[in-house]
């Protein structure tokens, strides 16, 4: 059974203040949940009998509860078993690229729907970092993780002043930006390492993160005339790295 003081508290994670206050982030489903146990200890986990039994005798404490207590405390319209909390990152190293491997930074990403998805299309082409800047959507708002299914358990996220960090990367580095003045992507030389950019869902890259771009791309419109005016950040992240990992 949960406690009144529980569902205070699973309440408040809806908010960025009380996830970095109580240092916690919330997850449900069994998809996202099981991925996140597989590399993280849970704070707590509260689940239906049924999902209980899946986890077997693996010294995992559960709060079971009935179907009304999960839908009283599930952030999605139709709970899926279970709910658990799992601790925030208190990573506090210093923030360093590794300049052998392939990255993303997005430059004020607010959607979470679309930072969710990304950070499940870095998962699948095998992209181990995002650097987020600042005032992009947190990662562990429950609707970023949600979107994810469980690929946050698998992907860094580094959030940072990326101008700064920019500035410690070697001047012939490669820095990648998808621009509508870019050259076209089908046609551009692409390296097994670097930083892609992608820019904010209105604005695209912001002015001053762009001089630290060294390779400017453009994925072509293949209707001629009146088309669509731009694609979806997430979806230009798609095909952005599908055709880096087909070169490659």
């Amino acid at each position: 059974m949960i406690s009144k003081s529980q569902i205070k508290l699973i309440h408040q994670l809806q908010s960025k203040k009380f996830r970095k206050r109580e240092g916690l982030f919330v997850a449900e489903g069994p998809k996202v949940v099981g991925d996140l146990l597989k590399r993280f200890q849970p704070s707590a986990i509260f689940a239906t009998a049924e999902y209980k039994e899946t986890l077997g005798n693996n010294n995992i404490e559960v709060t079971e509860v009935s179907e009304d207590e999960l839908l009283r405390i599930s952030f999605l319209q139709h709970p899926q078993q279970v709910l658990a909390l799992f601790p925030l990152s208190d990573d506090t190293s210093k923030v360093t690229v590794d300049t052998s491997k392939l990255a993303l930074a997005l430059d004020s990403v607010q959607d979470p729907g679309n930072l969710g998805t990304i950070i499940r299309i870095a998962d699948w082409f095998g992209i181990d970092t995002i650097y987020c800047s600042e005032d992009t959507a947190d990662a562990y708002n429950p609707k970023v993780v949600q979107a994810t299914m469980g690929s946050i358990a698998r992907v860094k996220l580094v959030y940072t002043d990326l101008l700064s960090l920019f500035t410690t990367l070697p001047p012939s580095y490669p820095v990648y930006g998808t621009l509508l003045d870019g050259d076209d992507i089908y046609s551009q030389d692409l390296s097994k390492e670097g930083i892609i950019v992608m820019g904010n869902e209105g604005k695209g890259i912001s002015q001053p993160l762009r001089k630290f771009i060294n390779h400017r791309l453009l994925i072509p419109s293949f209707r001629k005339g009146d088309t669509a005016e731009s694609l979806n950040v997430a979806v230009a992240t798609a095909i952005t790295c599908s055709e880096f990992r087909r070169r490659s």
